[in-house]
């Protein structure tokens, strides 16, 4: 049981780093576990609405790869992944959309509205702000990697912030889908830590944090005594290429192997099915998951 002590205690704790961030910019990749559960959808609004009146700029980038999926078995398609990344056609990449600017991100910004936070919902087409570009899936055979083309999947080719930093300073929090537009006028379903990363280096955030539906990362995800809780770049490359990072951890690290390399502070890998993740990765000496650092 907390006492009045222990609350006081708290609040203290967060001091410091209440102090560190404010006005400072954090991109959160929303998505995994606490985007369906709806007990942890609640705690996730409440870190972001607490984030906003203590001063810091969030910036949300979701996915929606379950309403995807289900939305899909709906229609009777089925879903397939290449080194993490859906394949897509053109069917799947029209219902990618669909669900992700009109269902999910709606739904995001009415839950921050809801709790006094100004929320404004984005795609990556409004204000040009992610010009995208086929992306084709890299999957190693041993010591060989080979190019797959998977479809309507993009990557980000270039971003362009001012619609988001002119949202910031006007004190909204932006929230942006990840579709972006090719030069043929196509769009192209990105994978969602992709497009968190190239913005949280653009806006040279100060943090990027990668919900995600793991502890964070394991040298060997069998042994949980291997648990990483801060990687370097050059582990992290190598751990790629021998196959210990894998699956869809893949985009995950090297989003922020991105972020980094283009500006951002530091990057987390967190435990989006712990209640307020956000607040504890942010706001305590401890910390959760793992960072990925310079």
């Amino acid at each position: 049981m907390f006492t009045p002590e222990n609350k006081a205690a708290i609040l203290v704790e967060a001091l410091p780093y209440i102090q560190e961030f404010y006005g400072k910019t954090i991109v959160i990749k929303y998505g995994g576990n606490a985007m369906i559960n709806d007990d942890l959808k609640e705690k996730v609004m409440q870190d972001i609405a607490l984030m906003k009146y203590v001063g810091i700029r969030p910036v949300i980038v979701h996915g929606g790869g379950p309403e995807i999926t289900g939305f899909l078995k709906k229609v009777g398609k089925q879903s397939s992944f290449v080194a993490g990344l859906r394949v897509t056609d053109e069917e799947t990449v029209e219902i990618a959309e669909m669900v992700l600017d009109g269902k999910v991100n709606s739904e995001i910004v009415n839950l921050l509205n809801r709790r006094g936070v100004r929320a404004v919902g984005l795609s990556g087409k409004d204000a040009g702000l992610i010009a995208a570009r086929k992306k084709l899936a890299t999957v190693y055979e041993g010591d060989e990697s080979k190019q797959v083309d998977i479809g309507y999947v993009g990557e980000v080719d270039k971003v362009d912030t001012a619609i988001v930093e002119d949202l910031l300073d006007q004190g909204y929090v932006p929230v942006i889908a990840p579709i972006g537009v090719g030069s043929d006028g196509e769009s192209y379903n990105i994978n969602a830590d992709y497009v968190a990363a190239e913005l949280a280096g653009a806006l040279e955030a100060e943090k990027l944090l990668l919900l995600t539906d793991i502890e964070g990362i394991y040298k060997d995800f069998n042994d949980k005594s291997t648990f990483i809780s801060t990687l370097h770049l050059p582990e992290a490359r190598q751990y790629i290429r021998e196959g210990i990072i894998a699956g869809g951890m893949i985009p995950k690290v090297e989003a922020c192997l991105k972020a980094l390399e283009q500006g951002a502070g530091k990057t987390h890998i967190i435990d989006g099915r712990l209640d307020h993740s956000i607040i504890l990765e942010i706001f305590t000496s401890q910390g959760i998951g793992t960072q990925v650092v310079r």
